[in-house]
């Protein structure tokens, strides 16, 4: 919530019926629409919430910096987001493999308005002593006279929202399977992604940035009214979702977390793409912890124009989810995710080079036409070859692998702009995290090579109709 950024063919192989949920008798794709009416609705509720993440983009950090002005205390705030990761992940899993899916992302849509609107009050009751955008712009802002209890809401509200993500997004992705004939599955996250760039990147961070002129508790209040919303349209489809021999028993926790580690250690394949997504999300975590002061200090926008300039991940998100087929379709799917590589090494570093609003925002649509290839292919990859009765829980250590490395890159770029700037200066320092994680990405690509080759993910998808892939192989 507290970050700006969430990132970072052909036909897919035909799964056999075993593999997909039959938990859900599905129609088949008419004229009027391949995809079904239960998608629909998921993509309009998608759509909405995402609308209400593109507010928050821009809102949180904006509130966080108009709090204090130090790198590291903005970084623990998407710290304390990203950290259930690496806490939650594991029985995230467990608990979307034994119950109904669509409630679990209905409830914590729900559980995320009144924790937002919480938040909005909050802010509202707070708002006198914000630094207002002119005193950020003049460099006369200063920390606000109750920064401490600030700091500890934003501390508190961003663990819980963290919490609440991963259960609700694991739950989401193996959602899809159910709703969606497995044919259809790139068609169908490609259309989803492509409706929440719009949304989170296009329209709503100008939005957000208005609101914040408006009245520093507004944004707050319309993001948690796009998640009531959002569960209401979930709550809405139809079937149930409990997967096809969902225990009943008792939980053994240890037993079930190990059964999807295993499955997902053992597969070759999946295991270096949850490891080399690990780098590269730290990589992006810890170019975004301190982005909010880049924006004001580097490229000297207000919260208007910090709106504008994330509308560039929208324009590349678009291209990349009506795109994403025919490039991986004409390159394959190993190059395009080695070219998702190699090319965010070059954004990065060109945004960590420039002083330019413009040059900033053109690498902005290029990495996220890059992010939006990478997610279509590998996850369209793993909802086809992960047998559906572990879908949940190899998917939320592929998460855990993934995404929990998350907080790390945000300490990381939180701690290099501090002890840069103490003896290269401030500038240097909020251009460092962009420097290093070019490098970084520069390693993966080395590392990729040899292990994400098209060869490797056809071979997977031909193991995935047979009795070994059950076990990973």
């Amino acid at each position: 919530m507290i970050t700006t950024a969430r990132a970072p063919h052909g036909a897919p192989a035909q799964v056999p019926s075993s593999l997909v949920s039959t938990a859900v008798t599905k129609r088949r794709p008419t004229a009027r629409s391949r995809l079904g009416i239960n998608y629909r609705r998921l993509w309009f509720a998608s759509a909405i919430s995402n609308f209400g993440d593109g507010v928050a983009g821009v809102a949180y950090p904006w509130l966080a910096s108009a709090i204090t002005r130090d790198p590291l205390q903005i970084a623990l705030i998407g710290v304390a987001n990203r950290l259930p990761w690496l806490l939650f992940s594991l029985p995230a899993g467990v608990l979307t493999d034994r119950l109904d899916r669509r409630k679990i992302v209905a409830t914590m849509d729900a559980f995320r308005f009144l924790l937002t609107l919480v938040v909005g009050l909050v802010v509202f009751a707070g708002r006198e002593g914000l630094a207002t955008p002119g005193d950020i712009a003049a460099g006369t802002a200063t920390p606000h006279p109750n920064a401490t209890a600030f700091l500890i809401m934003l501390y508190g509200s961003s663990l819980l929202f963290g919490f609440a993500e991963v259960l609700r997004d694991n739950a989401a992705q193996t959602l899809m399977p159910s709703i969606v004939d497995p044919e259809h599955l790139e068609t169908a996250n490609g259309r989803l992604w492509g409706a929440e760039m719009v949304m989170n990147s296009f329209v709503g961070p100008p939005a957000g940035g208005l609101l914040i002129a408006a009245g520093f508790a507004l944004p707050f209040f319309v993001d948690a009214g796009t998640f009531a919303f959002g569960a209401a349209l979930i709550f809405l489809i139809t079937g149930s979702f409990r997967p096809p021999g969902a225990r009943q028993e008792r939980v053994d926790w240890r037993a079930e977390i190990g059964e999807g580690l295993r499955w997902l250690w053992n597969h070759r394949l999946l295991r270096a793409m949850a490891l080399i997504l690990g780098g590269m999300n730290a990589m992006l975590s810890m170019t975004m912890a301190t982005y909010v002061l880049f924006v004001q200090e580097i490229l000297e926008l207000e919260a208007t124009q910090f709106g504008l300039l994330m509308t560039a991940g929208a324009l590349g998100g678009v291209a990349g989810s009506l795109l994403a087929t025919r490039v991986s379709a004409a390159l394959g799917r190993g190059p395009s995710l080695f070219l998702s590589l190699i090319g965010s090494a070059i954004t990065l570093a060109v945004t960590g080079a420039t002083s330019s609003a413009i040059v900033v925002w053109a690498m902005f649509v290029v990495s996220s036409f890059l992010g939006v290839l990478w997610n279509v292919i590998t996850v369209s990859l793993r909802q086809a070859i992960i047998p559906d009765g572990l879908l949940g829980r190899v998917n939320s250590v592929y998460r855990l692998l993934a995404w929990g490395t998350m907080p790390v890159g945000m300490v990381l770029g939180g701690a290099i702009v501090s002890l840069t700037e103490g003896w290269a200066g401030r500038e240097l320092g909020l251009r460092m995290p962009f420097y290093g994680a070019a490098a970084i990405f520069l390693a993966l690509f080395a590392l990729a090579l040899p292990r994400l080759g098209s060869e490797k993910i056809e071979a997977a998808r031909r193991a995935a109709i047979s009795p070994e892939a059950q076990d990973g192989g």
